[in-house]
């Protein structure tokens, strides 16, 4: 039973009270029910026309999103830290993308393949991961 600041049992306020912590029970469960959502991990163009590049990689997460699942993108997250013209830098990122790979579900290949995107395949493919693969759009 719900007390006042008086230490009377105050059944009115008690309800309101059961009422706001179950709506806020299940706003909570709605939004950690994405834990359980799929990870599809996003292989697609970088390098080069970054802009071009980058706006049609978010185009592919969206639709994995709008598909149900989860984006996995490195290439979105890893150049905002990295720098990508420097080798050394450039392979780190890779790794680490690899590393995400490895925690994913399966793997969507955009567009035509680079050297970076064949690798995330070689290493999907070794992992026995599903590969699946679309047609480039225009961002």
């Amino acid at each position: 039973m719900f007390k006042n600041n008086e230490g009377y049992a105050d059944a009115t306020a008690g309800l309101a009270m059961s009422r706001i912590m179950k709506e806020y029970r299940q706003q909570q469960k709605k939004r950690y029910a994405d834990k359980n959502r799929r990870k599809v991990y996003v292989a697609s163009r970088y390098a080069e026309d970054v802009g071009r590049n980058t706006a049609a990689a978010i185009t592919y997460c969206r639709r994995v999103i709008s598909e149900g699942y989860m984006p996995v993108a490195s290439h979105l997250l890893y150049p905002q830290m990295l720098c990508d013209s420097d080798p050394g830098e450039r392979e780190l990122g890779l790794s680490f993308g690899l590393a995400l790979l490895r925690m994913c579900d399966e793997v969507w290949v955009f567009g035509e393949v680079s050297s970076g995107m064949a690798r995330e395949i070689e290493e999907a493919k070794r992992l026995k991961k599903p590969l699946r693969y679309f047609e480039e759009v225009d961002a």
